[in-house]
């Protein structure tokens, strides 16, 4: 199931505290592994918002908020669980069984009111996900310009 060749692609840690915004990249295990994921991203105390955008192989991306409760969880495209490991991890921990292999229909899963609450409300993730002509950072962009973290995404994404 895993691709085997190197997983290209980025992640990056957002926070938000006192009113600002900061973003910081991941770990490159965390393109691969969502524990890596969600475990780095748990580690980043904050009394404000903190989740993780995940652009993998201009493919697709996931959206991982770590809570007490568990992690929200939003992956673009279903199908990829198919081919990646942490897409397919992502399907496993919402307990959602893989797309089949003929199915060609893009569709995401998870929680698309993962970022509500920061200004992005689901009908409008909706719309982003569901534009298959942009390439996933492109999508990620435009989830940070409408939460209002679009500079520092920018700076970020310049910086790797």
């Amino acid at each position: 199931m895993a691709v085997k060749e190197p997983i290209t692609g980025f992640a990056a840690a957002v926070i938000r505290e006192d009113g600002r915004w900061r973003c910081s990249p991941l770990d490159a295990a965390a393109l691969t592994e969502l524990d890596a994921a969600i475990t780095e991203l748990g580690k980043l105390r904050s009394t404000g918002a903190v989740f993780g955008l995940l652009a993998v192989d201009d493919e697709f991306f996931v959206i991982v908020r770590p809570s007490p409760r568990g992690a929200s969880l939003l992956l673009s495209d279903a199908a990829a669980a198919l081919d990646y490991d942490i897409a397919a991890d992502v399907l496993d921990l919402l307990r959602v069984d893989p797309p089949d292999e003929e199915d060609e229909a893009v569709w995401p899963e998870g929680d698309l009111e993962v970022l509500a609450d920061l200004g992005l409300p689901g009908v409008e993730m909706q719309v982003i996900v569901a534009d298959v002509d942009l390439y996933p950072d492109e999508q990620l962009q435009m989830v940070a310009q409408r939460c209002g973290f679009g500079e520092q995404f920018t700076a970020l994404l310049d910086e790797l």
